[in-house]
């Protein structure tokens, strides 16, 4: 009779877990759902890259603060002869030295939005999201005689509710696929490899011009000469999503999940 209990107790214990499991299983997907949703069909997206089969790659740059890094990098697209470029510029540093975003206007480059204040949007409700898109929106519209409709948004950061916002507000949110990690100033040549071996058809390839960013410019002619080897060709980002409406083919997100702010720590001090 006693083993019989004892055998029965394992029993008991065995489903427990299992029940145990299940419901842990569960929870995770409940969890999860909001991560998921951000990139469902159907539901405004933020954009990686975009399929075509031409080589072209689009190369962005972020700046948020800083006196001198821009200025190098026009100079050396200008000796590279390469005039197509955009920069996502926020409008604090925008509204500071408008003499270089008239430059980049002039020079033909394209010009988004890097947002209002450099704080995670996600963190934000509703109205604020929308009060920090529109000030950028008027103060970059205003200095550049366009009104903006791409947003790379401060550290990269998004939720589904800044999503519809922004999409709601005419906006493209526009992530990256290439980090060139330049912000960590690991090395030129550490720089240089890491964008030209992991650039590919339709890539968008993240560099910044603010000052914490001390090998970009020393970097930037070597990947504008590597990548032109390999057969790229440089477009805005509104011409690479172009290719995929000339081509009727639709953009579709990968797999990366919006950058948590610890994984892109130098965009927290304005990079």
């Amino acid at each position: 009779m006693n083993s019989f209990y004892v055998i029965s107790g394992k029993k008991v214990k065995r489903i427990f877990f299992i029940i145990v499991a299940v419901l842990f299983a569960a929870g995770v997907v409940v969890v999860e759902s909001d991560n998921i949703t951000v990139f469902s069909e159907g539901s405004p997206s933020a954009i990686y890259s975009v399929p075509t089969d031409k080589k072209v790659v689009a190369l962005t740059f972020d700046i948020s603060w800083g006196e001198t890094r821009a200025q190098p990098i026009l100079d050396i697209l200008t000796e590279k002869k390469l005039d197509k470029a955009t920069f996502f510029l926020s409008s604090p540093w925008s509204k500071t030295h408008p003499e270089i975003v008239r430059k980049m206007v002039d020079a033909g480059y394209e010009i988004g939005s890097h947002g209002h204040k450099h704080v995670n949007y996600s963190s934000l409700n509703d109205e604020e999201i929308k009060k920090q898109i529109n000030t950028a929106h008027t103060i970059l519209s205003e200095l550049t005689g366009k009104q903006p409709n791409l947003i790379r948004l401060p550290n990269g950061d998004f939720d589904k509710r800044v999503l519809k916002i922004a999409n709601q507000m005419n906006y493209k949110v526009i992530q990256w696929d290439t980090d060139s990690q330049d912000w960590k100033n690991p090395g030129v040549d550490t720089i240089v490899k890491r964008v030209v071996d992991r650039a590919h058809n339709g890539d968008i390839i993240l560099l910044h011009a603010s000052d914490s960013c001390k090998q970009t410019h020393l970097a930037l002619p070597a990947i504008i000469d590597q990548l032109r080897a390999k057969g790229y060709e440089f477009v805005t980002v509104s011409e690479l999503i172009q290719q995929t409406e000339l081509n009727n083919k639709a953009i579709q997100d990968t797999t990366i999940q919006p950058i948590q702010p610890q994984t892109h720590v130098h965009d927290a001090a304005g990079a």
